[in-house]
């Protein structure tokens, strides 16, 4: 889409906006000064709260063009995940209200924390078209990832991350370094074999909040980054998290770094596959670049 689409000629945006609401003032309080800040901007808002898994993906799915320009997900960034996998190939622009625990993708395309901000990117901003990933039919935004660092999300239960936000995903990874019994991966990348121990699939080079994974990976460039994590055991993945905290990471010599358009999973006993955050597939898995990419509002 380009500054001279209907979208951006049009003075009033009528904004879709799906809302999973979450526990704790602080945060309702947030999206009520953001809805505040939008009104303010013009522009013209219809919320719809989500009240189960589930709920943004129909929401999405049921949106269309002649009544709104805009969906705004106001959540973290398994909502957004959601939405995605709801609009599918719709040309409906995506907008981000960032309430979630990481926010990854707020972060990738530096979208700051102030209700002005956000409120004037969704008011004016102008969309850009970005890649998305597709994991056995469905999408992702910002990451997919099997081995260790799925069953780290797949073991992070939603009340626990309720109460404890971050520190939920924390307290899981170090449950899954006890417990986890490092089998072997096999990986086929751009048709070359890699042997390894765990992986995730950038499409940005933000993991976890702002940690740095895959230097090189940027929402609009067409390829996805694979990150190959190629010794097994619990030392040395804690070693792989030190260094992805210090970003570092690609300095490694047991990490590679591959990009690539088709990745090939070879494990068939339905281990998860997480994308955004949460679990979307389980193994044997392919992944690639959906078809259709998104629109994606950004900050001027």
């Amino acid at each position: 889409m380009t500054e001279s689409s209907p979208l951006s000629e049009r003075t009033a945006r009528r904004v879709l906006v799906i809302h999973n609401p979450t526990a704790g003032w602080r945060r309702r309080r947030r999206f009520e000064r953001i809805l505040s800040a939008l009104i303010a901007e013009g522009v013209d808002v219809d919320v719809r709260p989500t009240t189960k898994r589930g709920d943004a993906e129909a929401f999405a799915r049921s949106a269309d063009n002649t009544q709104h320009d805009v969906i705004a997900v106001a959540g973290g960034d398994g909502t957004i995940n959601e939405v995605v996998n709801g609009l599918g190939d719709k040309k409906l622009p995506l907008a981000v209200i960032p309430l979630g625990t990481a926010n990854v993708l707020a972060h990738e395309i530096g979208l700051g924390g102030s209700p002005r901000e956000i409120a004037e990117t969704i008011a004016h901003g102008h969309p850009r078209p970005i890649s998305v990933g597709i994991v056995n039919g469905r999408r992702f935004v910002m990451m997919a990832g099997f081995g260790f660092d799925a069953h780290v999300v797949a073991e992070v239960r939603p009340a626990i991350k309720k109460l404890f936000g971050k520190l939920a995903y924390v307290l899981s990874t170090l449950r899954t370094l006890v417990c986890f019994k490092f089998p072997k991966y096999r990986v086929i990348v751009d048709g070359v074999t890699y042997d390894v121990a765990s992986a995730v699939i950038a499409n940005g080079h933000y993991y976890g909040g702002t940690f740095v994974c895959a230097r090189e990976a940027r929402l609009e460039d067409p390829t996805l980054h694979v990150v190959l994590f190629m010794k097994p055991g619990a030392l040395r993945t804690l070693r792989y998290a030190i260094w992805l905290a210090l970003g570092r990471l690609d300095r490694l010599p047991d990490v590679k770094i591959v990009p690539a358009t088709d990745i090939i999973v070879e494990r068939v006993d339905n281990e998860p596959v997480q994308g955004d955050g949460d679990i979307l597939a389980n193994l044997p898995a392919r992944i690639t670049l959906a078809p259709a990419g998104l629109a994606l509002l950004m900050p001027n």
